[in-house]
């Protein structure tokens, strides 16, 4: 498993301490969170570029992929 050092103010750090905070699992899973947010984000734009790019297919294409793809089962 990695390491990291963060650096946070010392009355931050006493605060925490004097609160129980588990500063490892609070940072784990703020970093957790972030990359999901990240991918999702990503998701999102990658399924907005293929709409955009879908948009400009005809109907009738779409339509004879799709049955094109059927009859191949």
């Amino acid at each position: 498993m990695a390491s990291i050092t963060v650096r946070i103010p010392d009355e931050l750090k006493k605060e925490l301490q004097e609160t129980g905070v588990n500063i490892s699992e609070v940072t784990r899973k703020a970093l957790e969170d972030e990359v999901k947010k990240i991918k999702e984000q990503k998701a999102r734009e990658a399924a907005h570029k293929l709409s955009q790019l879908l948009s400009e297919v005809p109907d009738e294409e779409i339509i004879k992929a799709i049955r094109e793809t059927r009859d191949q089962r």
